[in-house]
């Protein structure tokens, strides 16, 4: 359900997440794109989880979402930084459709495009940011967004209590980059939202 008060880092972006959510409960949920169990907490775990990402991602950057599903976090991004451009990258065809009426409806000032596809075959630019929620376990997300992301730029993978193992048995596929647990969200989140940040040498 709708919080009472938006968090006040976002006040701008307040009305289209209000939108964004009744899309979530609504069409998301009747096309099966997001589970009815989630309704409840659509603010909470999804949007807001999603939001602070943003304190990793620098001024006017280039964002590649990959199996951005429901939006998560790639959307939420585009909605709270206009200056980012974010390019959503999904398999499914129904998503993409969900996503690509979603972007229309909220009328985002940033460019925002949907790719239908997986990662592997996507043929557009690097990106200075390459973002994932829940996607696959971090060895195969590595792999899938390595040739997705800039040199020096980032991966960011969203996790949970799994992060540290999940580092530790990607490690071939952390050759020439650094990786490190960050957390994201002090005062607006509770518990906060564990990032795996990986960055390119």
């Amino acid at each position: 359900m709708k919080p009472n008060n938006l968090p006040e880092a976002f006040p701008e972006a307040a009305a289209k997440l209000e939108q964004f959510g009744e899309w979530l409960i609504t069409a998301g949920v009747e096309r099966g794109i997001l589970g009815p169990r989630e309704v409840d907490r659509i603010w909470d775990r999804h949007i807001y989880n999603c939001a602070v990402v943003q304190e990793l991602i620098p001024e006017e950057a280039t964002v590649l979402d990959v199996g951005s599903g429901a939006g998560l976090p790639g959307l939420v991004l585009a909605i709270i930084r206009p200056d980012l451009k974010v390019g959503l990258i999904e398999p499914l065809q129904r998503r993409c459709e969900f996503l690509t009426q979603v972007i229309n409806d909220l009328e985002l000032a940033n460019q925002v495009n949907v790719h239908r596809g997986r990662a592997q075959e996507f043929k557009g630019p690097k990106a200075d940011v390459v973002t994932g929620r829940a996607v696959a376990p971090l060895h195969k997300f590595l792999s899938w967004t390595n040739n997705l992301v800039k040199p020096e730029g980032q991966i960011l993978a969203m996790k949970g209590s799994s992060a540290a193992t999940e580092i530790a048995e990607a490690e071939k596929f952390l050759v020439g980059k650094t990786a490190e647990i960050v957390q994201v969200g002090a005062g607006l989140v509770d518990p906060l939202t564990t990032v795996v940040r990986i960055i390119r040498a």
